[in-house]
């Protein structure tokens, strides 16, 4: 009985399938059904029961589950405590929040191809709540995302916090009343609609009298900022975004009474065999984004 038998074994019964378990361990169907075979053969036991593409665990596969999911991790805390870093290995899916994308996202793309050189990465970018589903579904592996995910079976680490700051053309700001909450009758750039940004903001201009406000919401930061930078409208992004903007006089801040919450981030990611693997990697990016400027620690 091998440890890459159990793994398989435990990929099937998480996805509940052999042409899932082959995607997610980078290798073919046949040779996932081999080491299930050989597995059931070793133990004298099937260990699943075959429904079209849909397979279940059996009895015995039920009872194998909690000692392997046991082996499996006492290996990868092995292997991550005695062992050498440089030799964790495998393929994480990981989805990004935008933001991060443009903090702190290549520095540690940067230390963990020099500090894990066997790990694979499929990167996804998105906005939180998608992410969110993503983990509870076991599409992702870690997230760095707006958090933290309150689920029983997510882990969070948190990460870093940004706040957010009214900015607006000049040439808007002469032409439009956008002092103190008068800002709020304007036509407002904001995050995507099922974020926490776009939420309170919506709550604020009901508790001030604004019932209809103009929101222009997306889901890229970049666009926010290039809508802002047209004068389009009023936005609201995270300060170190457009610090450069602000220095060289594209974007002015506005002095305003209220903005959104800071924008908090953490590592997230399921608990799961390869959790030893996944902590030492959010681990890794809470120290890159502590060591960088710009950047609240939580």
């Amino acid at each position: 009985m091998k440890l890459a038998q159990l793994f398989t074994f435990l990929e099937v019964a998480r996805l509940g399938s052999f042409r899932k378990a082959s995607e997610r361990l980078n290798t073919t169907q046949p040779a996932v059904s081999a080491r299930i075979a050989t597995l059931e053969e070793t133990l004298g036991v099937r260990l699943f029961e075959r429904e079209g593409a849909r397979v279940t665990l059996t009895l015995k596969g039920r009872e194998l589950r909690p000692y392997a999911e046991r082996m499996v991790r006492l290996a990868e805390e092995t292997r991550t405590t005695i062992g050498e870093d440089t030799h964790l290995s495998g393929r994480l899916r990981i989805g990004v929040s935008e933001t991060l994308v443009h903090a702190w996202l290549p520095a540690f793309l940067s230390r963990l191809n020099e500090q894990y050189p066997q790990i694979d990465l499929d990167i996804s970018v998105d906005v939180s709540v998608i992410m969110r589903d993503a983990l509870v579904d076991q599409r992702l592996d870690l997230a760095f995302l707006m958090g933290p995910v309150s689920e029983y079976s997510i882990r969070n680490l948190e990460l870093c916090r940004y706040p957010l700051i009214w900015v607006a053309a000049p040439e808007l700001v002469g032409q439009a009343d956008l002092r103190g909450d008068g800002l709020f009758a304007h036509t407002l750039l904001t995050y995507a609609r099922n974020t926490r940004p776009y939420s309170e903001l919506v709550e604020y201009c009901r508790q001030i009298g604004v019932d209809h406000p103009r929101l222009f919401a997306s889901s890229s930061l970049s666009a926010v900022r290039q809508m802002a930078l047209q004068g389009i409208g009023v936005g609201s992004v995270p300060a170190f975004f457009v610090q450069s903007d602000l220095a060289e006089g594209r974007l002015v801040q506005l002095d305003t009474k209220w903005c959104p919450s800071a924008l908090t981030f953490t590592a997230s990611y399921a608990d799961q065999p390869q959790t030893a693997m996944l902590e030492s990697v959010a681990t890794l990016a809470q120290a890159v984004a502590a060591s960088l400027p710009n950047t609240d620690k939580t």
